[in-house]
């Protein structure tokens, strides 16, 4: 294993354990796509563009759009209540 993957796998567990152990949705949703970022990293150094190119469009853009999106409704929603 080189110290490239090496180092790669340890931002992809601290990243994974930023998404698990924060608190707040919003913050959640940018540590999803930190961590949707670093697989693609992840993917690219293991020599698998088309999963990384996939990564990079749903984990790191799409998804946490997504949930930002909803956020901001469920936000929209409150306040008209």
């Amino acid at each position: 294993m080189t110290v490239l993957l090496l180092i790669i796998f340890l931002l992809t567990a601290a990243s994974g354990a930023g998404v698990v152990f924060s608190r707040d949705p919003r913050r959640q949703a940018l540590a999803m796509s930190a961590n949707g970022l670093v697989l693609t990293l992840l993917f690219m150094a293991l020599q698998a563009p088309d999963v990384a190119f996939s990564e990079l469009t749903v984990g790191t853009a799409a998804l946490p759009l997504l949930f930002m999106v909803a956020l901001a409704s469920i936000r929209l929603d409150r306040q008209k209540k």
